[in-house]
């Protein structure tokens, strides 16, 4: 929690930090998405707007690009950067990228292991911890590792998303010496929170295995 509290804290910086570099063509990054959609050939996808502070995702239900104000807006390497990251995705869903798919597949399943989750937690606060029984334990074993599996599968989209974007940028000129380099330490320390979410959860699922091969003993 501590180091994952930190890298959002860089991150935040960092966006902040590049926010503030120009991009040289002066487009924004709804600019820089439709024209990487563009370049790929990818007619079907959306870029919209949406509320909140770095909420940017790729949908591949509704196959939109949904970009925060700012970045839709944002004339600056920052908004570009997110805007040819989250690109990236709607390139992975066009080649049909495996680890892309695999995940999109577990999202139903992980919205359940969420829930119980939160029933779990629940039953903690009241008391009746889930290391007393054995069956809730294996409950929570079953839902940490549904959670940890898309967490770990998560790592490869992400960071595939940002070397495609990076690629991009650098061969079309979009982002060429400072903006280049300021494009990628965003992106980089983006990834770096994605990486201690999977390491957390997987350090919850092996605590969570490690108890219960204790109660068995």
């Amino acid at each position: 929690m501590i180091i994952g509290f930190i890298l959002n804290s860089v991150l935040k910086n960092k966006f902040k930090k590049y926010a503030q570099v120009p991009l040289t063509n002066g487009m924004s990054g709804a600019e820089v998405a439709a024209t990487m959609l563009n370049f790929y050939g990818i007619g079907s996808v959306n870029v919209t707007q949406v509320d909140g502070h770095l909420t940017d995702h790729y949908n591949p239900a509704d196959r939109t690009v949904n970009l925060s104000y700012d970045v839709y807006h944002g004339r600056n390497v920052a908004a570009a950067a997110v805007a040819a990251h989250e690109c990236g995705h709607a390139v992975q869903h066009s080649t049909s990228y495996a680890f892309l798919q695999m995940r999109s597949q577990l999202v139903p399943v992980v919205t359940i292991a969420a829930n119980l989750q939160q029933y779990l937690f629940m039953f903690g606060i009241a008391g009746i911890g889930f290391f007393k029984s054995p069956i809730l334990l294996i409950i929570a074993l079953v839902a940490f590792g549904i959670t940890t599996l898309f967490s770990l599968i998560t790592l490869p989209v992400e960071f595939d998303a940002s070397r495609r974007a990076l690629a991009w940028l650098d061969e079309s000129g979009f982002a060429r010496g400072r903006e280049y380099a300021g494009a990628k330490d965003a992106l980089t320390w983006a990834a770096m929170t994605y990486v201690s979410a999977a390491l957390a959860a997987l350090v919850q699922f092996l605590y969570l295995l490690w108890a219960l091969l204790g109660n068995r003993d």
